[in-house]
């Protein structure tokens, strides 16, 4: 079998995940839409302005032929923004074969259907949505090409292909677990996005640790929350995909969406931030996309529906920590069914 595995695209997690795999391969194609990033990564080993300072491994070759990319290889790591996946997984289409391992690298939701990223995959590459499989967890790119440990998960309804990502990807530096609820892992990767964002406002406000303890708090409830109604496992919101990557994001200064929150709760407007970051803020498209979610279902998500009105409704940061404060009274543990209690404690 060959031992190329092949990375769609070269920003910062896609470079981190294909050093990753230098580390364990033969071969790493790194594919890029743009060629003077192409010649960057192969003349120099270095991808500047994604994760400056770092040398990469001379294994990785990077490429803008999409079908030089796919050939041969045994496995694909789709890492585009969540704007551009369904477009790269169509690029990919004709070179796609079915005995190809498919892995997906992608917080976040499309904005204008609200599908998962493995959805719009298999919709694109005309497998099975349960064939794909997802890898998330609390991992900054900016530590893991520098080898710090680091633990994730992947994830597939069809196990045998998460036991091969999960020997794709572990290595001493880099260690993986499997879970069997792709759709819960999915969620949670997506939707810690936003309370990142939240934890950043706060800190920007200059709020300090109780206010961000209770968001994270409270919000890793409501996540758990709109994450059970849609199907997942309530045990994964308290696993790596869920509080390991929403601790991660919510307070570190590596993390975009907390840097962008954090500069909007400091009084800078959207348009300024987001050109200010010079890089894809997930969180902000995840927010449009599950605030949509929640009122098709019904669920409450208070957090959400307040960064939502900040980020597209002018609701100043200030306001929207007033309305949260002011909501009326509460138990903390919330009146759930009976199915749902159950389903907690088989």
């Amino acid at each position: 079998m060959s031992d190329k595995v092949t990375v769609l695209v070269a920003g910062s997690w896609g470079t981190a995940l294909a050093s990753v795999l230098a580390a364990n391969h033969k071969e790493v194609y790194l594919w890029t839409r743009r060629p003077e990033q192409a010649a960057e990564i192969n003349e120099h080993h270095t991808n500047e302005h994604f994760l400056p300072g770092i040398r990469l491994p001379e294994n990785i070759i990077a490429t803008t032929d999409m079908e030089l990319a796919a050939a041969g290889t045994k496995a694909v790591v789709i890492v585009s923004p969540s704007s551009g996946m369904r477009q790269v997984a169509r690029s990919l289409k004709p070179f796609w074969k079915e005995d190809m391992l498919c892995i997906h690298a992608t917080k976040g939701f499309e904005t204008e259907t609200m599908k998962r990223m493995s959805t719009v995959i298999s919709e694109e590459l005309g497998c099975k949505e349960g064939e794909v499989v997802v890898l998330s967890g609390p991992s900054h790119a900016e530590e893991v090409v520098r080898l710090c440990p680091t633990t994730v998960v992947v994830a597939s309804a069809d196990e045998e292909r998460a036991v091969a990502a999960q020997g794709l990807f572990i290595n001493n530096d880099f260690r993986v677990y499997t879970n069997r609820d792709q759709l819960g892992v999915e969620l949670a990767g997506a939707l810690k996005n936003i309370i990142a964002l939240g934890a950043g406002l706060s800190d920007g406000l200059g709020f300090g640790d109780n206010a961000k303890a209770a968001l994270l708090t409270r919000g890793l409830a409501e996540i758990s929350r709109v994450g059970v109604e849609l199907g997942a496992n309530p045990l994964t919101f308290s696993g790596l995909a869920g509080l390991g990557d929403l601790v991660v994001t919510a307070t570190s200064q590596h993390s975009r969406n907390w840097r962008a929150g954090s500069m909007l709760g400091q009084g800078k407007p959207l348009a300024e931030v987001l050109e200010s970051m010079g890089m894809v803020v997930e969180g902000i498209r995840t927010t449009e996309a599950a605030y949509a979610i929640a009122v098709n279902l019904g669920v409450q998500m208070p957090i959400t529906d307040q960064i939502y009105h900040v980020l597209f409704k002018g609701r100043t940061p200030r306001s929207a920590v007033e309305a949260l404060m002011g909501r009326d009274r509460k138990t903390e543990m919330e009146a759930i069914s009976q199915e749902t209690w159950e389903q907690w404690h088989s």
